[in-house]
Parts: structure tokens; sequence; C-alpha cells
């Protein structure tokens, strides 16, 4: 409902009181929540980081492997890709896609296109072709930086492409800052997040509320120069904003790790080099890595854990609250349309120990309004949407303006001409000190390892499947802890469709956090009185199908077997059973590889299991190691030539 539908009518605007029936005292207590006033830079973020560099030039700006790359360097390098974007008419608001695995030449590409005046648009490489065709045509970016192998991936003219690993004449262009053409009222970025639709939408980000959002982080999160700041997840994915750009806007060493499945990477940087500036992370990651170290590795690991991008349980901090308390915990809420980040909360030793952890206050020159159907503020305690305001809101979707116009809504509380509300879709209400607490979707939407998901999306994709004639997806957490992607099939005239087709048709489509980890094929899908899909009578996956190919024999494959079940949570698992197919995911595939290196002290590759995901399978190969490891101890005890390459 937009807010002139709940107007009385349009004689009457005048007398509407967006504040209904709170008290005075409610009315202040909410003003006094919400101001949040605060100076920060009127210019774009490209210019903040060329203060940087003038500061100090020789630091080291990032990371990658061995390579290393200077303020002054890393600077000179973003110059002359700008130059040569000017040259082919990137300006302000003009759209540059950006399709690069992390590495340095991403970095570059990403503070370039900013240098040139325009706005990136970040293609992740992992995307289906599919989707990235979708967004190339959705943006219509003038110029497309990317790298010679993510070439097969991308549809475009090649007049658009430029690979920032061959095509280097700029290698020798300017390498002075470009005169700033942008401000900060043009875009920075337009990001995707999935789509109601079926197909992906754009959120227009203005360098201004970026720049609010980064000023407030370096200062609140205590970003300080040459600290080192681990940047594991996609550009496609705004929790990496933060631990990119308030590094290098204020002065630290950004450590870039390769495509990371599992956050593994992300842990072994962690134990390889403690006392980080800030980790920026997913309830998720941070349940994995609890998992995965002692509690003498917890403390100094991190000085500051910003966790984001889901909801947060108390009991996934307990490791940190207990055996690492210098370390500061932050739970960070927020949409990508609002930039990121809209309120915090700092966990504090007397908080509780259970349950959802509070989402906290506004940020700077952020507003919070808890609103009921009508569009009016309810009191404390009372639950209604969240609607965030302030310089933080985005400019809406690229080439969506009825959606824009559903979600982007005029603010009648600040008193600021062409202010607008994001309705959020979240549910909350605010506590009587102050605090937000945030009590899930209005809507469909729900988030899978961080990830924002529209079900809708995937509902699309997959009824386009072959044999698919009617079918419906949820989020399921039927185990604690295990929240996974349920797809429920009807066929078409009674033929199934095989799991593993389904499976492989919806990856050619959406990204792999999409894709549901276990399928139901149902006669009929369950309908409510007025003909809807009666989500709440959908069963939850049977798991009776373990057993394919017999049970374990060897000691081998009796120890996997064991680990097995007690991960997922399943009885009688033949040696032939897929582990995906019994509901595990990339996530709890990392707890398998840290059990079963532990248990045969082998070292196990999580990017194997993938390719061998059954008892047989996984047993083998460890055998194998297990032998290998063997033979390489007893060549080397007698002063043999090492010749094996674990």
């Amino acid at each position: 409902m937009s807010l002139m539908e709940t107007l009385p009518n349009n004689s009457e605007q005048h007398r509407f009181d967006p504040w209904g029936a709170l008290t005075e005292h409610e009315r202040a207590q909410l003003l006094q929540w919400n101001d949040t006033h605060a100076d920060f830079p009127q210019v774009c973020t490209h210019e903040l980081f060329e203060l940087q560099v003038d500061r100090d030039p020789e630091a080291v700006a990032v990371v990658f492997g061995k390579r290393h790359l200077s303020y002054r360097e890393l600077n000179e390098q973003a110059n002359r890709v700008a130059h040569h974007l000017r040259r082919r008419g990137v300006g302000p608001n003009v759209l540059v896609g950006v399709c690069l695995e992390r590495s340095p030449e991403m970095v570059v590409a990403l503070l370039a296109v900013w240098k040139a005046g325009g706005a990136y648009v970040p293609l992740d490489p992992a995307y289906p072709k599919e989707r990235l065709s979708f967004m190339i045509e959705d943006a219509q970016p003038l110029v497309l930086l990317t790298e010679k192998k993510c070439l097969p991936l991308l549809t475009t003219s090649g007049d658009k492409v430029v690979c920032l690993d061959t095509d280097w004449p700029m290698r020798q262009d300017i390498s002075d800052n470009p005169a700033p053409i942008a401000s900060p009222l043009n875009l920075a970025y337009v990001m995707y997040t999935s789509g109601s639709t079926g197909k992906p939408k754009g959120a227009m980000i203005l360098h201004r509320g970026l720049v609010n959002y980064l000023w407030w982080a370096i200062r609140t999160y205590a970003v300080e120069p040459r600290h080192s700041v681990p940047v594991h997840t996609s550009i496609s994915f705004d929790l990496t904003v933060t631990s990119l750009y308030t590094t290098l806007l204020g002065g630290g060493k950004v450590e870039l790790l390769p495509e990371d499945v599992g956050a593994q990477d992300l842990l072994a940087a962690l134990l390889r080099a403690g006392n980080r500036g800030l980790v920026k992370i997913t309830p998720a990651h941070l349940e994995l890595l609890s998992t995965q170290i002692g509690h003498d590795q917890a403390a100094g690991m991190a000085r500051a854990f910003v966790i984001g991008g889901e909801n947060l349980l108390a009991e996934t901090l307990r490791l940190w609250r207990d055996h690492a308390p210098s370390t500061r915990l932050f739970n960070e809420y927020g949409p990508t349309e609002t930039v990121v980040g809209c309120c915090v909360h700092e966990v504090q030793a007397a908080d509780p120990r259970s349950g959802s952890v509070s989402i906290g206050r506004p940020i700077a020159n952020t507003q919070l309004y808890v609103l009921d159907e009508n569009m009016r503020p309810v009191a404390p305690g009372v639950i209604g949407e969240l609607f965030i305001g302030g310089v933080g809101v985005g400019l809406g979707y690229l080439n969506r303006a009825e959606l824009t116009a559903e979600r982007f809504l005029p603010d009648r509380f600040s008193g600021v001409s062409g202010a607008r509300l994001y309705k959020s879709g979240d549910l909350a209400r605010y506590r009587s000190d102050g605090t937000m607490e945030y009590l899930g979707r209005a809507d469909d939407q729900v988030k899978i390892r961080g990830y924002r998901i529209e079900l809708g999306e995937i509902e699309a994709t997959l009824a386009a499947a072959p044999n698919v004639q009617a079918c419906a997806v949820l989020a399921r957490e039927d185990e604690p802890g295990n929240k996974q992607l349920v797809g429920y099939v009807v066929s078409r005239k009674g033929e199934v469709p095989d799991t593993e087709e389904l499976r492989a048709f919806l990856k050619t489509r959406l990204p792999e956090y999409m894709v549901p980890a276990q399928f139901v094929f149902l006669d009929s899908l369950p309908l409510t009185p007025n003909g809807k899909v009666d989500r709440k009578a959908l069963p939850a996956p049977s798991k009776a199908s373990a057993g394919e190919g017999g049970p374990p024999q060897t000691e081998t494959e009796k120890a996997v077997a064991a680990i097995w079940s007690e991960l997922l949570r399943v009885d009688g698992i033949g040696v032939q059973d897929d582990f995906f197919d019994l509901g595990g995911q990339s996530m709890t595939a990392v707890g398998l590889v840290a059990r079963l290196r532990a248990a045969f002290d082998v070292n196990v590759e999580l990017a194997t299991l993938f390719e061998r995901p059954t008892i047989a399978g996984r047993s083998e190969a460890i055998d194998m190691l297990v032998l290998t490891n063997h033979r390489f101890a007893s060549r080397s005890s007698s002063g043999a030539r090492e010749e094996f390459d674990l």
C-alpha cells in the first residue's frame, strides 16, 4: 500500500497526522532515538581514498598471496584505467560492469570506475552465465572490465569489453589523479539482489550514502592504519563493502583471499596471523569458525567481528564471549538498498546469552521507524514493519519504476523536502531503551548464509524446468542450526524429474546458494481455502532413502559414515548415498572436512568432496591419502628422495 492510499482523500491531506495515536512522550522518545545527526565529508568515496594515499603512499594497501600493492601503486594503476574509461565516455551515472575474481586487478577496477566518474555493477564470475547475461542486458553498462578467464561467461559485444590482464594499452597512460567530475549525489554502484518476480533487481546507491556509512564505520569499528583486514566475499555481496572500503579509507591493509568455499581460506588466514583489525562475517560463517578452532585460538584472532546478513543468535557468540572477551562483537543490520548497515548493536557482557541479539540503534544520519498498516508509528514494544530513512536510502531500483514507487516512499517524519523511507519488509519493534529488535520477515524473503533470497525467484526458475507442472520453495530449519532450501515439485503426467537433473538445471540459472538442498515430489501442492499454496502444510523432506549401495564395510567407511550421520542427523547411511542429497550444503561440508581431517590426520580438500560426495568415494580418497602419507614417511625416514606432492 502506498502512502497516498492511506490518506482520507486529496482534499484532506493537510489534516493527515503522520504520528497517529502516539502520546507526546512516545513521540519525543522516537525523535530522540532518531536524533543521529553527525557531520561527514561531502565528497565521493574515491576522493577519501586519494587523501589516504597522500597521507601514507608507501604503506601496503592490498595483499594477494605473494603480491603486494602500496597505496601509491594502487592509486596509479587505478588512475591509468580511469583515464582510459574517461576517453571511452564514462562519467557521472554511467555504469561500468566489473566481472573479476578477487585479485588486485579487481580493486584497481572498482576504484578506476569511481575515478572516471562512473558507477560500477558487480558481476560475480561464480554466477551462472544466464544470470550474468540478464544483469548485463538490464544494466547496459557502457564498458565491461573483466579478465580473459571470465570471457566465456559474458554475452556482450567485444567493443565493450576491456580485459585488465591482456588489453593494457592503458599501462602507459597518465598516472595522475583525474580531475573529479562526480558529485556525492551521483551513483556509486548498482548491486543486484534476488527479485520476487523471478529476475534480480539492481539497487542504486549514491556516493553520499556510501561515504556516510564508511565514515561512521571507520570510527565505530576503530579502523586503524596498517591493520590487516581479510576480504573473503564477493563484490556482489555488500558485506564486502565494509571490509574493503573502510580499510582503504582508513589506511589499513586489505588481504584478498582466494574464492572461498565454506570460509576455509578465511579460517586459514585468521589462524595464520591474528589480531586482525576487523572481520566482516555472517552468523553462519562465525558459527563455522567456532566449531573449527580451539578455545585458546579465539583470543587475539580479531579486534572486532562485524556480523551481518541474517538474524544473529546469542548462542553463536558463546565461544568469543567466553574465551575472547577483548574481541568486540557488533551485530550490524541493513538492507542493500540503504547501504550495507543502517543500525548496529555492540554486544555487552550483561547482554542475554540466548535468543536473538538486538540490532541496536540507527547509525549516523539514519532514522528507523516501526510503522503500522496505515504508515503511522507504533508505540515501543508493539510489532510493526521497519522503515528506514536518512542519507543512506538509495535512489531506487534500476529500470523498475513501479517497484521503486512501492518500496521507496515519501518521508513524512523528517521535514526534509524530497526525503524518502525504504520499506524493508522486516518486522521489528522498539524496546523501551530505544534499541531495535528484529522479528523476521513480513513476506516470503529469506536469508540463507547471509544472502537475501526471494523464494519467488527460485520458484519461477524451478517452474521452467522440464517435467515440472507446479512447485513451491521453502526455507526450512527442521534441525536447529541447519536452515536449508527445500523444493516441492508436482511433475507433469507422472514423469518425476531426476533430482540431479533438477539441480543441474537450476545451477545454470541461479547462484549456488539459491539452489534447494533437497527436493520433495508430491502428487499435488496443498492449498488453503482461498486457493493459495498452504506452505504450512508442506511436509518436511524425508531422508528414508538413505542406505543406497548397502552399509559400510571397511573401517574407513564405517568411520566416515558415523561422522556423516552425526552432521546430517541421518541414520542408516549407505556407501553410495550422496552427501548433498541427504541435506548437506557447502557450509555443512566445511564441518565435514574439518572432522575428516581430525579423524584421519590427512589433508582432505573441500573441493574433492564435491567431486566424490559418497561414503565410498570419500573413504577411497582418504585411504589413498593415508597410504601416500605412510609411503612418504617411510621414504623420508630412510633418506630417500621425497617424491610425493601432498
